[in-house]
């Protein structure tokens, strides 16, 4: 399989090049990301847990569907495409905001992302790919901020980070 490749950026989100994603990752190059939240109509977030073999963060709950951008591919484009691929369904994306985060790894990894959020709306089972989600489920968004407090291991590292910014923005603004 051919590893993809990341655009790099700087911090005004202007594409200075591309990388292979794990040098990218092993280097902690500013890299452009994206990360999709579904909601349905009880304001509840469908959130995905990571299959058992991912290379890094195995199993650990996280937002419905994240990845990294195809050169030539929008936000939204990118989203939607990863929506379907990794939780088998597609719905209209908004994009929200924008942000840069860097998060190491436990494996020496770091994930340095100029990261595009999304929200969806979907009322339905998703049809999970096993290749790259483990399990899924609906919860309410006051107990996603109450949980990450109680059990922070069992989310994922970049999820912390994006959920505080994405609850902060649900704050500020009205759906």
């Amino acid at each position: 399989m051919i590893e993809e490749n990341v655009i790099l950026v700087n911090e005004k989100d202007e594409q200075i090049g591309l990388m292979p994603k794990l040098e990218a990752h092993e280097k902690a190059v500013l890299h452009r990301a994206f990360s999709v939240f579904i909601l349905n109509d009880k304001n509840e977030i469908m959130l995905q847990q990571r299959a058992h073999h991912k290379y890094h963060s195995p199993l650990l709950w996280t937002n419905t569907c994240c990845s990294h951008q195809r050169e030539g591919e929008t936000n939204v484009e990118a989203g939607s495409r990863r929506l379907f691929e990794e939780m088998g369904f597609k719905a209209e994306l908004k994009e929200l905001f924008h942000f840069i985060y860097k998060a190491p790894f436990d494996n020496g990894l770091t994930e340095h992302e100029l990261d595009h959020v999304m929200i969806g709306y979907y009322n339905d089972a998703p049809a999970i790919n096993p290749e790259e989600v483990e399990d899924w489920k609906w919860m309410k968004i006051e107990d996603v901020k109450a949980d990450i407090e109680k059990q922070p291991e069992i989310y994922t590292v970049w999820f912390k980070i994006i959920f505080d910014e994405f609850d902060h923005y649900l704050e500020d603004h009205k759906l």
